[in-house]
């Protein structure tokens, strides 16, 4: 059991905020503003992001969308499947094990998990017990895909 916290965070400015302080601040957020201006979406919001605070801060924090079946193209038997991006720690909060508690919370869902390691971060994925897949140039068109298979769950052979 991890000591610390993962929390679905909240759809809304103050979140939006908390997230400029990550380098991979980028596209998705950006959308989520737009729907904010767009929309003033409520804090009930469907969001695809957790997080681990440190007192009222937000230190660490990933997206995991659930992928359906019928465009599973990693694993045996196909199914629905987690993709988890922008796991991302702040510096002062590395080496912690906010990492850690992030990607077994992920596992807590008993869905295969994908995620596209950043370079020189094949090591802390193999801790986690995932694995590189077999490069497919035409299905991973130049990303690193790692992939973590629950009991019972493998790697798909396409044709």
């Amino acid at each position: 059991m991890s000591k610390y916290e993962v929390k679905k965070l909240l759809v809304n400015y103050k979140t939006l905020e908390e997230f400029k302080q990550f380098k991979e601040y980028g596209v998705q957020e950006l959308s989520m503003l737009e729907d904010l201006q767009e929309n003033m979406i409520e804090n009930d919001s469907e969001s695809p992001f957790y997080g681990i605070y440190y007192g009222d801060k937000l230190v660490a924090r990933m997206s995991l969308y659930r992928i359906e079946a019928a465009y599973d193209q990693y694993f045996d038997p196909p199914q629905d499947y987690l993709e988890l991006w922008k796991l991302e720690v702040l510096p002062h909060h590395q080496t912690k094990g906010l990492g850690r508690a992030l990607v077994e919370f992920a596992k807590t869902f008993s869905l295969p998990i994908k995620t596209n390691g950043r370079q020189q971060s094949g090591s802390f994925w193999e801790k986690m017990d995932f694995e590189a897949v077999t490069y497919n140039q035409d299905r991973d068109r130049g990303q690193n895909p790692y992939v973590w298979y629950p009991t019972g769950v493998s790697e798909q052979r396409l044709a």
